[in-house]
């Protein structure tokens, strides 16, 4: 295959760009609001804190099912907003599962995670028939699934949580000791408390890269998102290929909540994590729904989000900050992409024009010299 320098150099820019551009408008933020640029970004050059990079990639691992989960629908040209919703739904009955015990051991976790697959395929499912039997738009029908999602589980969890004493949180029977998965053996390194299950983040990963690039599925589904029609001219049942990529949107979206559940929770409660599925949707626009490119937003965000303590700290700066310099990064990748495949466009039609301009000029030469 040959290389070719356009194609990278304009891959590469688009990221570089979009680091520039953020840097440049937290400063011009940072400046606004009175608060110290230098020590801000020493903070976030700066090693993280004992402890922090097990928890950063942990955060990655939830952050990255989450992106990939997004990043499906994405591809399909569909905007699952609902992931925050089905893994919450996926979650609880993966807890209410697993807390029962009726299993025993580790195939209680094995099939807890099908459950919670499952649970949350369903959810997203409804999304999926709303679109392709009536038209209803996937953006509205999962904003609305998420509030009913909460509210629906909330209810769950009155008529069958347990309150543990002296608090007033509420959770699921507590998932009994041979079912915790334990963190990975990596010992005396400062990423020794990683959540087992974190490795279904690259189990994902490589299924997402192998379907996408070589299945006909994949095939299929990018030709529908690129274009519905060019994919209906080429056989594609459109509706059904809609519904399985919500399905499986949902599938990946009840993966979220698994590794902690798993390796550190041990149930679903009040107090369990939220916002992951809304976190997922930006890491997904930061790594453009590339497999590779998820992984590097998922890493980027849970960066932040463990460097936010440090700013008050260190700083003296509110950790509210994160929020801003997050928001900005999500736009500055829009626009940076954006700004670099317009670039793209037009060097591509000059390229055209050229090689058009050349064979044209060719055989006007060639009868020339015969003349």
């Amino acid at each position: 295959m040959k290389f070719d320098a356009r194609k990278f150099g304009l891959a590469l820019a688009a990221p570089l760009l979009a680091i520039v551009v953020a840097v440049i408008v937290t400063s011009l933020v940072l400046v606004a609001s009175g608060d110290p640029v230098g020590p801000v970004w020493k903070v976030f050059l700066s090693s993280p804190a004992e402890g922090m990079p097990a928890t950063m990639l942990n955060d990655a691992a939830v952050l990255y099912l989450s992106g990939a989960a997004v990043a499906i629908g994405f591809r399909m040209n569909l905007f699952n907003i609902g992931v925050d919703g089905q893994y919450r739904v996926g979650m609880f009955a993966a807890a209410w599962f697993a807390g029962n015990a009726w299993l025993p051991g580790m195939l209680n976790v094995f099939v807890a995670i099908l459950v919670s697959m499952l649970a949350a395929a369903v959810w997203s499912g409804i999304a999926g028939i709303l679109k392709v039997q009536r038209g209803v738009s996937e953006v509205i029908s999962t904003i609305m699934l998420n509030s009913i999602a909460t509210a629906l589980v909330a209810w769950l969890l009155t008529k069958t949580a347990t309150s543990a004493a002296g608090s007033n949180a509420t959770s699921t029977k507590a998932i009994p000791e041979s079912s915790h998965v334990p963190a990975l053996p990596i010992l005396d390194t400062p990423f020794s408390n990683v959540f087992g299950l974190s490795l279904l983040a690259i189990v994902v990963g490589l299924v997402y890269w192998f379907v996408l690039s070589r299945t006909t599925f994949g095939f299929d589904l990018r030709t529908t998102g690129a274009s519905e029609s060019a994919a209906v001219a080429s056989g594609v049942d459109v509706k059904r290929m809609t519904l399985t990529a919500m399905l499986l949107s949902g599938a990946v979206a009840g993966l979220v909540g698994m590794p902690a559940l798993f390796g550190q929770d041990y149930a679903y409660g009040t107090n369990s994590q939220s916002g992951l599925g809304f976190a997922g949707i930006a890491v997904a626009l930061i790594g453009r729904n590339h497999p590779v490119g998820i992984a590097f937003g998922a890493f980027l965000w849970a960066f932040l989000n463990g460097q936010s303590n440090s700013l008050q700290i260190n700083a003296g700066v509110s950790p509210a900050l994160v929020s801003i310099i997050q928001g900005i990064m999500v736009l500055a990748v829009i626009i940076a992409y954006e700004i670099v495949r317009r670039i793209g466009v037009r060097m591509e039609r000059r390229n055209v024009a050229a090689q058009l301009a050349a064979g044209a000029t060719t055989p006007t030469a060639a009868q020339g010299a015969t003349a």
